[in-house]
C-alpha cells in the first residue's frame, strides 16, 4: 500500500484528489494539510510514501515545504500546480521534488504519477521535461557559444564530470540521451536496444554517479556540457 499526504490550501481540491486516489486498491490517503508548514509537520508524523504538494499556499509555500521534506528524508514529493511556468518548475526541482505535474492532468495520469514517484522514479510531464532541457541547453549555449551543437553526443564525458570514468561507453551514450529528455522507449529506438536493457543502463548510471533520479541526470548532463 502506497501512502499519500495531500497538501493544498483549497479543501475542495484536496477532496477531489482524495476521491481520485481512494478508488485505487494500492493507494491510501493518510492525511491532508492546508499549508506548507503543517505539511512538514504531518510528513514528520505520518512518514508518507508520497507528498502531493501544491505550490502557492499561505504560511509556507510548497517549494520551501518540499525543500524541508526532502532535506529530512521524510518522503518523496510530487508537485502539482496550475502554474505552467519555468519559475515553479526549476524551483521545485531545485528543492528536490521527484515529480512535477500540472493540475489539468487527468485522473489516470495523476494516479500513475503517484505510483511512479513512490516507486523511486522521477516523473515530469513531457512538456515540462522538454522545457527543462531547452532551458538548460539555451543557458549552456549562452555560456559556451562555441560548444558542440545540441543533439550531437560527444564521444565521451569530459574529465571534469565527476564519476565519468566509471561509466561504460554504452552508459555514456544512454546518459547523454537521458539528458536530452528522451524516454526509455525513445532511447531504445535510437540505439536499437530493448527497453529493459535501457532501463538497466539508466539504473547503473544513476548508481555510479550517485544521482537520485532522471531529473538529476538531466541536470548533470547539462551542468557538465555533455549535450
Amino acid at each position: 500500500m502506497t501512502t499519500v499526504l495531500l497538501v493544498d490550501d483549497q479543501a475542495l481540491v484536496r477532496s477531489g484528489f482524495r476521491f481520485i486516489l481512494s478508488v485505487e486498491d494500492d493507494l491510501e490517503v493518510v492525511g491532508e494539510s492546508p499549508d506548507g508548514a503543517r505539511a512538514v509537520e504531518a510528513a514528520r508524523e505520518l512518514r508518507p510514501d508520497v507528498v502531493l504538494m501544491d505550490v502557492q499556499m499561505p504560511v509556507m509555500d510548497g517549494i520551501e515545504a518540499t525543500r524541508q521534506v526532502v532535506a529530512e528524508d521524510l518522503s518523496r514529493v510530487l508537485v502539482l500546480t496550475t502554474f505552467d511556468t519555468d519559475e515553479y518548475v526549476f524551483d521545485a526541482l531545485a528543492a528536490g521534488a521527484s515529480g512535477f505535474l500540472l493540475k489539468n492532468s487527468d485522473a489516470e495520469h495523476l494516479v500513475e504519477a503517484v505510483r511512479t514517484v513512490a516507486d523511486g522514479q522521477a516523473l515530469l510531464s513531457p512538456q515540462v521535461t522538454r522545457r527543462v532541457v531547452d532551458r538548460m541547453v539555451s543557458t549552456s549555449s549562452a555560456d559556451s557559444p562555441a560548444g558542440p551543437p545540441v543533439g550531437s553526443p560527444p564521444p565521451g564525458l569530459p574529465p571534469s564530470a565527476p564519476g565519468a570514468e566509471l561509466l561504460t561507453p554504452r552508459e555514456r551514450e544512454v546518459l547523454v540521451h537521458v539528458g536530452q529528455g528522451m524516454s526509455n522507449a525513445e532511447i531504445a529506438a535510437e540505439l536499437f536496444l530493448g527497453e529493459a536493457t535501457v532501463k538497466t543502463h539508466v539504473s547503473s548510471v544513476l548508481s555510479k554517479l550517485h544521482l537520485r533520479d532522471r531529473v538529476q541526470a538531466v541536470v548533470y548532463v547539462h551542468r557538465h556540457g555533455l549535450a
